[in-house]
């Protein structure tokens, strides 16, 4: 026999045998053939697999929406990965919104109020957006990858065998059929000895499907280990975007609080809600305690005296209406107190334009 013949007999004898497994499970579904059941404890174990297969590829998805909301980046990196290729480093939200801040602090000046907080608060963007690339890769590392891994490894093995097992059941069923209808004796020790080969191939492969299956529960022990070290990951990334936050709200609590008092003086047009015109308590103190410090004894004495002193402008300051007058930043003024003004402001005069300004905004020069 040369290896032709010996090709074609088996491609023969493959031919047979899905033809008579296609038969097989026809009759089954049309009900006119007998259908051998796995045992209860098999049955729980596919049951667990499907179950575990289908929940891990939900969280496994949802968390990378979570890790990258957008889709057209995740496709990018999806290919890159693919193609076994790093890809190309760019910014993400917090840092590119963070460079925005920087730059246009610096185009209104980093010596203004409002310039100086948008610097601030672009490096505190830049910093989170740090802390976010870690929290991205070591969620990579530590819970996507061995979710992954399950889905293409382990679950498409467990897929392969119970493929495998799928068969030797047809074969098995299909082999008590013929023997059923096997009428000849030795049609019918023939088809015996059939029905116990197929009977041994059914049980043994039966008991590989079993055992593969029965990891499933070491599996689970797995991820939770790395769904604990996710969840360290995420404790940590927002206890650094807290703490980095906290910071920044010092710094900016060091501005003086009429430059917060003017903003709202200014958009009295807008309807803002509650939460977003309630500064919080730490907020308040912080200007509470500015302000205290700001009107120092000098003040107290020129707003007591009726004479006139020079003052340097800190920070730039917009009017908020026709009595008071706007400053630029390191201007020199002269400045004075008239009975009946409030405590927080004085009398401005640059040539001869003249009206209120907030004493927190100079420095009284000797």
């Amino acid at each position: 026999m040369n290896i032709m013949d010996f090709n074609v007999k088996k491609l023969a004898a493959e031919a047979g045998t899905f033809l008579s497994r296609a038969v097989q499970f026809t009759e089954e579904k049309l009900g006119q053939a007998e259908k051998t059941e796995f045992d209860a404890h098999l049955e729980n174990l596919l049951s667990k697999a499907e179950c575990t297969k289908h929940w891990t590829e939900k969280i496994m998805r949802q968390t990378e929406v979570l890790l990258q909301p957008n889709p057209n980046a995740r496709i990018e990196e999806f290919v890159y990965e693919k193609l076994d290729r790093k890809a190309p480093s760019r910014m993400n939200n917090p840092e590119l919104l963070g460079q925005y801040m920087v730059d246009s602090g610096n185009e209104f000046g980093p010596g203004t109020a409002y310039g100086n907080a948008l610097i601030k608060s672009g490096e505190t963007q830049k910093r989170i957006g740090t802390a976010d690339r870690e929290l991205i890769q070591t969620a990579a590392i530590n819970f996507l990858t061995p979710l992954r891994n399950f889905i293409e490894g382990d679950y498409k093995t467990i897929t392969k065998e119970r493929k495998l097992l799928q068969n030797k059941r047809l074969d098995l069923d299909a082999a008590k059929t013929r023997l059923k209808k096997a009428k000849a004796a030795e049609a019918r020790a023939a088809s015996e000895q059939e029905v116990r080969i197929a009977q041994s191939e059914f049980d043994r492969q039966a008991e590989i499907t079993r055992l593969l299956l029965e990891g499933i529960s070491s599996t689970h022990a797995h991820h939770l280990r790395c769904l604990n070290d996710f969840v360290e990951a995420q404790m940590t990334y927002y206890a650094q975007c807290y703490q980095y936050m906290l910071d920044l709200q010092k710094q900016l609590g060091s501005f003086p609080s009429t430059v917060f008092a003017n903003h709202n003086q200014s958009s009295t047009t807008c309807v803002p809600s509650s939460s977003s015109t309630t500064p919080s308590a730490s907020v308040t103190a912080s200007l509470s305690s500015v302000s205290n410090s700001a009107a120092s004894s000098t003040f107290v004495e020129l707003k007591s005296s009726s004479g006139s002193r020079k003052a340097r402008v800190l920070y730039d300051y917009d009017a908020a209406n026709s009595s008071e007058l706007s400053l630029l930043a390191d201007e020199v003024i002269t400045v004075y107190s008239i009975p009946g003004m409030d405590s927080d402001w004085l009398m401005g005069e640059r040539g001869n334009q003249k009206g209120k300004v907030p004493i927190t905004y100079l420095e009284l020069l000797n």
